[in-house]
């Protein structure tokens, strides 16, 4: 009872329309607290978090409360924020009450409130709450339930609605982590979402149901609420580049309690729900309610981020930022680009349109800093988006940003056996249809069309499938091979076919780094490289599926020169002239002697064993202090590459390795603190092999092999026998995804496989 005391003590009393709820005394503690974390976790993703001192206090609670007690601590600390309490009795008829939340809305936005729910009839039906002043109810609204159009239709009696009274909108927030439907549980509580068109007082009655006929009798599920709508004015962003020229930033804009303007829940495009940021040209605005706002502004990796306090009016302002680089690449000749976003799918909306255009995705690249946009078609709403393919630069790209669409092999064709990126292409669609139900199940014949037509492939978040308990790198643990990622690339890797010109050239040209755990993806590329394979990698995000947050979170940088050119940013990353990062850590100009990665074949010869020269002008930038926990994560928890696990200790120093066939051989220490570092390491080479830089886990460069005596790289057997057991784990996984038409094609495809690690294992004399 002392830490209830305690906690009740640390509450800071929020507004409150004088009504109180009356407290559940029959409420279970762990399935609460459990729906609690989720309301919690719900309202920060949704940008509308409970007050600090709120949040404190219930994520203390739910560490160490327990029965009666917590239950009744929790009601106190979750109660303010209910606009309404809903008792559902034991015949489920509904009844509703006004809570203590302040009624405050904002003109032409969204605010987020709490629902009390009181389940004593354990229904898992489906709430529901509408208004007769709600705009989408009468104009437009395309409700399927019965209830709603039954309440539509009575409200209607007599007279339309006048459209002055139409001033409102609401909504319950029913997606993850909240649930569809009611739990069954005694106490839980709903997330209700409401919008205001005006300013001034406006009156709403809210009416709840879970069905057809239970709303209770005397109209008591309805209750009527009195909103104060506070007047939004509105607040331009004046934000220019290094250089003092007018540009594009993300902006992170919340008020004195934590809350994210605009409304996550509600935005449309070009803001995405599923990000707390807007990204604003100079010049744009947002409208905002008077009051105090923390401003934080940002532009990717490459620039500093800002914040700013300020009081706005609620009528007109402005806020500027002048924004300060730490580095830029491009101005040394190397291009920032990410190979796999989409502008459908996953965290995208449905509706209105089927994901976003191609106008949203660029303002996004322009105010992440973001060179090259790879905007993949695949499985949702592929139909729809294939529209935007052309086979060049999107009209929208302007230059130095292109954006261009492209296709990811993903919810269709061969899918099941690892998911692929294809870019380059001059056609999109696989001859036989015109959309994407007749494509190959076999990776490698999807791969034999798209290099025919000069296209370059590879295999998309690469560590799904390979998982292994173990966070040793190299290893030699057989994954599952059961995922969607770099899974038949272990068979497709041994195999060349022809390109535009009829001549054979490999069937993988890359795969894919930086969005999934970095052990995972590295060994398979590891092993392969010690079988004398010369697969480059390229970074990427899966924007938004794996990582939401921004795009460019995974990134290549390819060397180019003085100007971009996608095709010729493309052929880099072929040529393996590039490195992965993200962002907060740079490998420039890596070479061995003179030979410069991704230059000459990335091939330096020495007639016999003998000591090489590594060179590379190195960069990374850490805050001063440690940035939370990510250091001491599990490598398998997001974010996967971050150069804050690279950290040593709480300095802000970190690693920079000299890999050889996958081993480090060499080691330095570097200074994260912006500035650019030549750094010289001295490897010896007694046979042949292959070599790279990394900063793990935050930037890795594509190798340069070097050849001793004229002698293939079998760096590895145990390479090679990873890998040839790898084809049979592969099969037993996928020989059910492969369609009938195809199966001949597919033995045919791995026995290569097998005969080609066979005779690599047998031309291998090192351990």
């Amino acid at each position: 009872m002392a830490l209830l005391a305690i906690l009740f003590a640390s509450l800071r009393p929020q507004p409150s329309s004088g009504q109180t709820l009356p407290l559940v005394t029959d409420a279970e503690w762990q399935p609460l607290a459990a729906h609690a974390r989720r309301v919690q976790e719900a309202l920060n993703f949704l940008g509308a978090p409970l007050a600090p001192a709120d949040e404190t206090a219930l994520t203390e609670l739910l560490k160490t409360g327990s029965g009666a007690a917590g239950s009744e601590a929790l009601q106190q600390i979750l109660d303010r924020y209910c606009l309404v309490g809903a008792q559902i009795n034991p015949e489920m008829r509904v009844k509703a009450a006004q809570g203590p939340a302040r009624p405050e809305l904002i003109e032409q936005g969204w605010r987020v409130f709490l629902v009390k729910v009181h389940n004593e009839s354990g229904t898992t039906a489906e709430l529901r709450v509408v208004s007769p002043q709600a705009i989408s109810l009468f104009e437009g609204g395309s409700s399927s339930n019965a209830s709603d159009k039954a309440y539509r239709k009575g409200a209607r009696k007599g007279t339309e609605p006048n459209p002055a009274d139409l001033w409102c909108d609401v909504d319950l927030f029913k997606r993850q982590p909240m649930k569809k439907e009611l739990t069954g549980a005694r106490l839980e509580y709903a997330l209700l979402q409401v919008y205001s068109r005006d300013a001034g007082q406006r009156e709403c009655r809210l009416s709840f149901n879970v069905g057809q006929g239970t709303q209770d009798l005397g109209f008591r599920s309805e209750v009527d609420v009195l909103f104060r709508c506070a007047a939004a004015g509105e607040l331009a962003f004046k934000v220019l580049d290094e250089h003092r020229k007018a540009t594009t930033a993300a902006f992170l804009v919340r008020d004195a309690q934590g809350r994210v303007y605009p409304t996550q829940s509600k935005r449309l495009a070009p803001d995405f729900g599923f990000q707390s940021q807007i990204y604003r040209n100079n010049g744009e605005t947002l409208k905002l309610p008077a009051g105090e706002y923390e401003i934080q502004c940002s532009r990717g990796p490459e620039y500093v981020a800002q914040s700013q306090k300020i009081h706005f009016n609620g009528k007109s302002g402005g806020v500027a930022f002048q924004l300060e680089r730490w580095i830029d690449p491009s101005t040394l000749g190397w291009w920032s680009g990410d190979h796999h976003i989409h502008a459908a799918g996953c965290a995208h909306y449905t509706k209105p349109t089927e994901g976003v255009h191609a106008a949203d995705m660029i303002r996004h690249c322009l105010g992440e800093d973001l060179k090259v946009g790879c905007n993949l078609t695949w499985g949702p709403c592929f139909d729809y988006q294939k529209q935007f393919f052309t086979g060049k630069n999107d009209k929208v790209s302007k230059y130095p940003y292109l954006l261009r669409y492209d296709v990811e092999v993903s919810g269709f064709g061969s899918h099941q056996s690892g998911h692929l990126c294809l870019l380059r292409l001059k056609e999109q669609m696989y001859p036989g249809g015109t959309s994407k139900d007749h494509w190959p199940t076999l990776c490698l014949n999807t791969l034999r069309w798209g290099k025919r037509q000069g296209a370059l492939c590879g295999p998309a978040h690469s560590g799904w499938g390979l998982e292994v308990d173990t966070a040793q790198l190299p290893n030699y643990i057989v994954p599952p091979l059961n995922g969607i990622g770099a899974n038949e690339y272990v068979v497709d890797v041994t195999h060349q076919v022809p390109g535009p010109d009829g001549k054979l050239v490999p069937a993988v040209d890359f795969m894919s780094m930086v969005d999934t755990p970095y052990v995972w993806e590295l060994n398979m590329w590891y092993h392969t490289l010690n079988c004398g394979f010369r697969t480059r990698i390229s970074g990427e995000t899966d924007f938004p599926c794996i990582y939401g947050e921004r795009v460019g979170l995974g990134r290549s940088y390819v060397e180019l020169g003085k100007s971009l050119d996608y095709e010729a940013w493309c052929e880099g990353i072929r040529q393996g002239r590039n490195y992965v990062s993200d962002g907060r850590s740079h490998l420039i100009d890596f070479k061995v002697n003179q030979v410069a990665m991704g230059t000459k074949g990335s091939e330096l010869t020495l007639g016999k064993a003998g000591t090489v020269r590594v060179q590379a002008r190195v960069a990374a930038r850490l805050a001063e202090t440690p940035e939370g926990t990510i250091h001491d994560r599990p490598y398998s928890q997001q974010p996967y590459w971050h150069l804050e696990r690279a950290r040593t200790g709480a300095s802000r120093e970190v690693p920079v390795e000299v890999i050889v066939n996958g081993y480090p051989v060499a080691k330095k220490s570097l200074v994260a603190d912006g500035h650019m570092e030549n750094m010289t390491f001295e490897v010896p080479m007694e046979r042949s092999g292959w070599i790279a830089l990394r900063i793990l886990p935050s930037s890795h460069s594509n190798p340069v092999f070097v050849i001793v005596d004229g002698k293939p790289i079998r760096a590895s057997r145990r390479s090679a026998e990873w890998c040839l057991k790898g084809v049979d784990q592969l099969w037993r996984s996928k020989e059910r995804a492969i369609a009938p038409a195809e199966m001949d094609a597919a033995k045919e495809a791995y026995a290569h496989a097998r005969t080609v690690y066979a005779q690599v294992l047998a031309e291998s004399d090192v351990p």
